[in-house]
């Protein structure tokens, strides 16, 4: 499976952009917008987003988020959707939030998303309901034993 995020507006404090699945180039599927920190010439703890680029994702089946996600999401939970061998960066994962405060680097995927040129922090909405939509195949395709990848992309 091949993801990519495509960021499209850069702010302040915070990286506006869209996932899709681009694993059938014939047919490439939106899957969500995206919140992530926002971009530094140097790297800040917590406050920065990770460099454009392609990596692997695998299912990360320990740390304090996996057990709150398996609580919040007992039907689905396998483990953390962990973006892996980003240079100078660690614990990437794919998960809810609604703004950069609820980013350490990890990329946040909702189903709705406010201009963070406007709104300070940048926005996104129905971020449990998209992740529980978006998580499954996913998953499922790490679980087959398929290699996951996510490319992103700068466009902002």
């Amino acid at each position: 499976m091949k993801l990519k995020v495509i960021r499209i507006s850069s702010g302040e404090d915070s990286t506006s952009g869209v996932l899709f699945d681009i694993t059938n180039p014939d047919n490439k599927k939106f899957l969500a917008y995206t919140l992530e920190d926002e971009k530094r010439s140097e790297k800040v703890m917590h406050e920065t987003r990770i460099p454009a680029g392609e990596y692997k994702i695998i299912l990360r089946t320990h740390g304090g988020t996996h057990p709150r996600y398996a609580k919040r999401f007992p039907d689905i939970h396998r483990g953390m959707l962990h973006v892996i061998d980003v240079p100078n960066f660690k614990y990437i994962l794919i998960h809810c939030g609604n703004d950069d405060e609820d980013t350490s680097g990890c990329l946040l995927v909702g189903d709705t998303q406010k201009n963070n040129q406007v709104e300070e922090n940048g926005f996104i909405g129905g971020s449990s309901k998209n992740y529980a939509r978006i998580y499954p195949p996913i998953a499922a395709a790490l679980e087959a034993g398929e290699e996951v990848t996510i490319k992103y992309v700068d466009y902002a």
